[in-house]
Formats: structure tokens, C-alpha cells, sequence
């Protein structure tokens, strides 16, 4: 990897950790762009760089998770399926899913076509929830159960989320800052363990280009989740499932 490849990976990583269109699945789809080729290092970069879009999240909400322990208690609840699935199925996600376009492609498509009708259906339905504070622990572990969906990589773990606090009826952007809230917990998690797996690879030198990855990951996500915070309160999910399913085609025509 060089200096280019690293700001671009880095650059698709902020910017769409945190949109319900698969940060994992852009990364894959851009390094194929790119020549890069889908060696151990580049798979545990595009994990490792995750760690600056959890900081973003822990800076821009800081106060949040300070000041409401029963929100915590939510968040693990939610957390606990996916970290059942991610720790069981490691080797598959890692060494199988992780590189695969054909797999990513699918997730992009048909998750955008699950964001489209998630969207009509509950077009005309009244919202229950309108902050986070009023989320159940039932609500909690059924959107955490959508959220384990995205250990295939073109899913989204925001997608899933999303989708999961929509259908158990929280408004657009209550939906959106409880994925960004559970995010925290789900990629500290997973960043973690990998470079614990992977750590042989920092004794070797990648060290300061996962470094500087996580740096450039940081600022990007923060203009991100900026952005998604003013966008939902205007507008639906659907112009995200209609860019998943039209890139996912072009993919499919004229790249794989």
C-alpha cells in the first residue's frame, strides 16, 4: 500500500462508516479499483482504521455516554448478538467474506433494496420512540440482532441498525444516533480483536500506516455523522437504498 492507497481507503472509511451503505463493502469495492490486492494487511488496515470513526462518535457524543448509565446498559444489550456472531464466525468473516466483491456486490444490492422497503412500508406508520432515552431493552437486543446481519461485509452495520430501530418504531433520527451510539461498543470490540490477532503485523512494520489511516478516518467520520444528523431530519433513507442498488449494477456491468 502506499501513500495514495492509504488516504483513499481512509477517506471511504469516515466518510461512510456511519451512512447506511457499508463502509467494508466501498473499502473492497475501492481497493479493487485500485490494484490493491486483498492481503492479511490490507483486510486488518480496513478493520483497524474503524478506530477513528469509534473516536469521532466518542467526541462527538462524549457528554451522552457520560452522563446516562441505563443508555450504556442498552448498548451492551444490543451489542451482545453481534459479538456472539463476530467471535464465532471470525475465520469465516476474515478469511472468506472480507475480499469477496461477488458477496459484497449482493449485500449492496439487495440492502438497498431492504432500505427502500423498510422505507414505504412504514411510510404512512406513527413513530413510538422519538429519543433515546425512551428505547426499550427489548427494542436494544432486536436492533442489535439487525446489527449482527453486518458481519457480511456490503450490508452495513449503520444499515442494519437503522432498518432494526425503524421496524421497532423509533423515529428517523433516533434510529441514527442509537447506531452511531452502538457502533462504539461493536467496532471497538472487533478493531480490537483483530489487531490482537493480527498484532504480528505492527512488530513488522505497518504500524505508522495504521496510524496515520485512523488519524485521516477520525476527521472524515466527523464530517460525516454531521452531515447524517442534519440529512435525516429532512429527509428518508431511500435516495441511500437507490445509490446502493445503482452502484452495486455498475459494479456488476463494468468492473467484476
Amino acid at each position: 500500500m502506499n501513500l495514495i492507497h492509504v488516504f483513499v481507503l481512509s477517506l471511504v472509511e469516515g466518510l461512510t462508516e456511519f451512512l447506511p451503505i457499508s463502509s467494508t463493502g466501498h473499502q473492497i469495492l475501492a481497493s479493487k479499483l485500485m490494484g490493491i490486492p486483498e492481503t492479511d494487511f490490507v483486510k486488518t488496515f480496513e478493520i483497524v482504521i474503524q478506530l477513528g470513526a469509534i473516536m469521532a462518535i466518542v467526541v462527538l457524543y462524549f457528554k451522552k455516554f457520560l452522563t446516562s448509565f441505563n443508555l450504556l446498559k442498552k448498548l451492551v444489550v444490543a451489542f451482545v448478538p453481534t459479538a456472539i456472531v463476530g467471535f464465532t464466525l471470525y475465520p469465516l468473516i476474515k478469511g472468506i467474506f472480507l475480499g469477496s466483491s461477488a458477496i459484497t456486490l449482493n449485500a449492496l444490492f439487495w440492502g438497498g433494496l431492504a432500505l427502500i422497503g423498510v422505507e414505504w412500508f412504514l411510510r404512512r406508520k406513527k413513530t413510538e420512540v422519538e429519543m433515546t432515552s425512551e428505547i426499550s431493552y427489548r427494542q436494544a437486543l432486536l436492533i442489535g440482532t439487525f446489527q449482527s446481519l453486518s458481519v457480511v461485509p456490503g450490508v452495513s452495520r449503520s444499515a442494519a441498525t437503522i432498518i432494526g430501530g425503524l421496524l421497532t418504531g423509533l423515529d428517523r433520527s433516533t434510529a441514527t444516533e442509537f447506531s452511531f451510539l452502538l457502533a462504539v461498543p461493536t467496532m471497538f470490540a472487533a478493531t480490537a480483536y483483530d489487531i490482537y490477532k493480527s498484532r504480528h503485523m505492527l512488530a513488522q512494520g505497518g504500524f505508522l500506516t495504521l496510524f496515520l489511516g485512523t488519524v485521516l478516518s477520525f476527521f472524515f467520520a466527523i464530517l460525516a455523522v454531521k452531515f447524517l444528523i442534519n440529512y435525516v431530519k429532512k429527509h428518508d433513507f431511500i435516495a441511500f437504498g437507490i445509490y446502493r442498488v445503482v452502484l452495486s449494477a455498475l459494479f456488476w456491468l463494468f468492473v467484476k
